[in-house]
């Protein structure tokens, strides 16, 4: 089949490079990017300039896969190319979008005759290789016309349970698990790196790659993080010495907190992850300074200013 393909990056284009080198489907590739573009055409993509142009290229009915970041990029493209395509195409929704803008898209496009899929797509930059787990929402029978790219993109069937994409339901659907599947990662990510710092400050000089390794070999705590972590302490250095401690969300794991508060259900574990993610960014510092004040305040405890943290010890 025919798939147009909108959004280049680093997920994306290692999608249209799967697509292009694993099956017969032809892949026509748009982005901003002339670089990324050509870079895809490489691979095998036809490129093109313009999303009108990527749509005069398919022939219905039509599928066009958007791999942009969230929010405005990608609603600015979803309404576009509802303008382009006609009653029987598909858009597909592949990044990270909030369930709730699904709905909102799906419901629109609907009245167009426009069929809308959201795709949570985890694999990162390893997916070219071992293929992505995809978890997808949206009208059932866009999603059998869709199949036979999903396949291509997941990884091999390794059990009863199949392949590595599933079907959970309309809009929304896919993205609401995919939420949730990142704040869990936010979770598993937290505590990695706060046994990780224990060892670190361990009077023992333990090399924590070594331990990672053995970790991966029959633990309990072994998994493809842990597998990553390995790989980190191996080219960034036993103390990552280089890399600074700021640490970005791409916001599934305040959703997922945000979405879990309104059903009353306690997330301890990822809301301590995300609040570890913003002071990440010293975006505790006032807190933690108020906190010196008040402790010298009520019982005289010392206080160091910035002056004498810098003198040498």
């Amino acid at each position: 089949m025919q798939l147009g393909f909108v959004g280049l990056g680093k997920m994306g284009g290692n999608m249209v490079h799967r697509i292009s080198r694993d099956s017969d489907h032809e892949v026509v590739a748009f982005d901003l990017s002339a670089d990324a573009v050509k870079q895809a055409e490489g691979y095998g993509a036809k490129a093109v300039g313009s999303l009108d142009e990527l749509v005069t290229e398919l022939e219905a009915p039509r599928a066009v896969w958007i791999m942009v970041p969230a929010g405005e990029a990608t609603q600015r493209t979803v309404d576009e190319l509802g303008e382009l395509l006609d009653p029987g195409d598909t858009i597909v929704d592949g990044g990270n979008s909030k369930w709730t803008d699904d709905t909102q898209r799906a419901e629109a496009l609907a009245k167009r005759g426009i069929d809308y899929l959201d795709v949570g797509t985890s694999g990162g930059v390893w997916g070219i290789d071992v293929g992505y787990c995809m978890m997808v929402g949206g009208a059932e029978e866009a999603v059998g016309r869709l199949s036979s790219v999903l396949d291509v993109l997941a990884p091999a069937a390794s059990d009863e349970h199949g392949s590595g994409w599933a079907y959970f339901g309309p809009a929304g659907a896919g993205h609401y698990v995919k939420m949730v599947h990142n704040g869990i990662e936010y979770g598993l990510m937290q505590a990695y790196a706060e046994g990780f710092d224990v060892l670190d400050k361990s009077e023992f000089d333990i090399d924590k790659a070594k331990v990672a390794h053995l970790w991966m070999q029959g633990s309990v705590v072994r998994s493809w993080l842990c597998e990553l972590a390995a790989r980190a302490f191996e080219v960034e250095g036993n103390g990552l010495a280089q890399l600074d401690a700021y640490t970005a969300d791409s916001g599934e794991g305040r959703w997922t907190i945000e979405d879990a508060m309104d059903k009353d259900v306690p997330t301890p574990v990822m809301t301590a992850a995300l609040n570890a993610r913003l002071y990440s960014r010293q975006n505790g510092e006032f807190t933690h300074k108020m906190l010196s004040a008040l402790r010298n305040q009520f019982g005289g405890h010392e206080m160091k200013s910035r002056a004498e943290q810098a003198l040498p010890s």
